[in-house]
């Protein structure tokens, strides 16, 4: 069965993406700040970065900071608000890196591996760009106890084009980073439209 492609949904919904992330807006703070301690001094690599939701809130904390998206029309809206000097967008297929082994000291993607046909392809080449020692940071939204809203919004952004590949629970998503040799090392589940699981993980 060949791939989906979703760059025409993401290209199409990037103008009012920010709007549409304004129902999660303490869900992500919290997460600046948890990321903004993880990446302090340090190389990083953003992958899936959308519309620079998390790169213009954290990079300027970083030593370097490349942020990459597949979906042109996200990164023009991303640059647009770009934070600081530190910070570069790129273009780039997070299946198929076009960087060196062991280039970075962190590596983020949020909310993406759930939408992602093939994830496992994702997190072998986070391993290869990673450090030894590295972190990945992998924010994602888990299906686990939904309320009537979240519930609700899940099954909009399937009516939107937006499929979840995958629905994990907490236990299953960190079981499919384990089976991917990433171990969690911090978590907790923070309370957004549909609950947002923020990880940071060593690769073993």
């Amino acid at each position: 069965m060949p791939v989906r492609d979703n760059t025409k949904i993401w290209n199409f919904y990037a103008p009012v993406y920010n709007l549409f992330m304004l129902t999660n807006k303490n869900a992500y703070e919290e997460m600046y700040r948890k990321i903004r301690k993880a990446i302090q001094n340090k190389k990083v690599l953003e992958l899936a970065c959308g519309t620079g939701l998390i790169s213009n809130h954290v990079a300027e904390v970083s030593k370097a900071y490349i942020a990459t998206d597949f979906a042109e029309n996200m990164l023009i809206q991303a640059q647009k608000k770009k934070s600081t000097d530190k910070l570069r967008y790129m273009k780039a297929d997070a299946s198929a890196l076009p960087f060196e082994k062991k280039s970075f000291d962190v590596v983020i993607i949020s909310n993406a591996l759930h939408i992602i046909p093939n994830p496992e392809k994702v997190l072998s080449e986070i391993a290869r760009v990673l450090k030894t020692g590295g972190i990945l940071i992998a924010p994602n939204f888990i299906h686990e106890n939904l309320n009537g809203s979240a519930l609700m919004m899940s099954k909009l952004l399937t009516v939107a084009g937006i499929a979840f590949e995958t629905k994990w629970n907490a236990e299953e998503y960190l079981d499919f980073l384990k089976q991917n040799r990433f171990y969690a090392k911090k978590k907790t589940v923070l309370k957004a439209s549909i609950p947002l699981m923020y990880v940071e993980a060593n690769y073993k």
